[in-house]
């Protein structure tokens, strides 16, 4: 069962086992930011915490993102992610985002960041008058896939060194998965560490995920999964 946390006045994380969603309200309209891996009512979910209209905009497409997409009527979403979104069932109307799109919910803006590589249309969110990023899967001390289709470690790392250019802007960041809350140095970590994989400097261990087995790089600060060099 998904547990609701309060993070402040006007934002909250849901975690759903093992996967977080957030919910941001401005004045005017709130926005859930993901659906979870096992929260087909995650409309529902966010309906109990809030009575300002819902829009949901999801970081990427990976399935653990969007098991609650069905209860909306449209998403907003990078248009480079619709190919991969469609393949995996998902529905509705797109309303596409570009890089630095701003989300206004009414005093509340929020800027859209494009960072591909973990899929070709992630994004982040910056909560500019918070100082907050909410990087997705892409910024956290997790295990980050980057093994299978749709994976791009060189383009990881240029949106990695992209988000450096917003270093001012932001205090904290609000990860997908792994420790809650992670903070603007872990960015250049895993920089270095995705540039040691591509050089083939880095050691890695064969694991075996959910059937399919990968290449897994731990760094003291994250962990890479990655397919196995040929």
């Amino acid at each position: 069962m998904a547990e609701i946390i309060r993070i402040n006045n006007n934002t909250w994380r849901i975690e759903d086992g093992g996967v977080r969603l957030f919910l941001l309200a401005g004045e005017k309209k709130a926005l859930l930011i993901d659906s979870g891996k096992n929260t087909p009512h995650a409309k529902e979910i966010a309906e109990s915490i809030t009575t300002l209209p819902i829009e949901l905009l999801n970081t990427h497409a990976d399935p653990d993102h969007i098991s609650g997409n069905g209860s909306f009527e449209s998403v907003y979403m990078s248009p480079d992610e619709e190919e991969y979104y469609r393949s995996r069932g998902g529905t509705g109307t797109i309303i596409p985002v570009q890089d630095n799109d701003i989300l206004d919910l009414g005093n509340r803006p929020l800027k859209i960041i494009s960072i591909p590589g973990h899929t070709p249309g992630s994004v982040a969110i910056l909560d500019i008058h918070n100082r907050v990023l909410i990087g997705g899967d892409s910024v956290q001390d997790g295990n980050i896939f980057m093994f299978k289709k749709h994976r791009n470690m060189s383009l990881y790392v240029e949106s990695l060194k992209k988000l450096l250019h917003y270093e001012d802007e932001f205090d904290v960041i609000y990860p997908s998965h792994g420790t809650f809350p992670v903070y603007p140095e872990i960015i250049k970590n895993l920089i270095e560490g995705a540039e040691q994989i591509i050089k083939g400097t880095a050691e890695g261990k064969v694991v075996d995920m959910f059937g399919t087995l990968a290449m897994l790089y731990k760094f003291p600060y994250a962990g890479f999964l990655c397919d196995i060099p040929e």
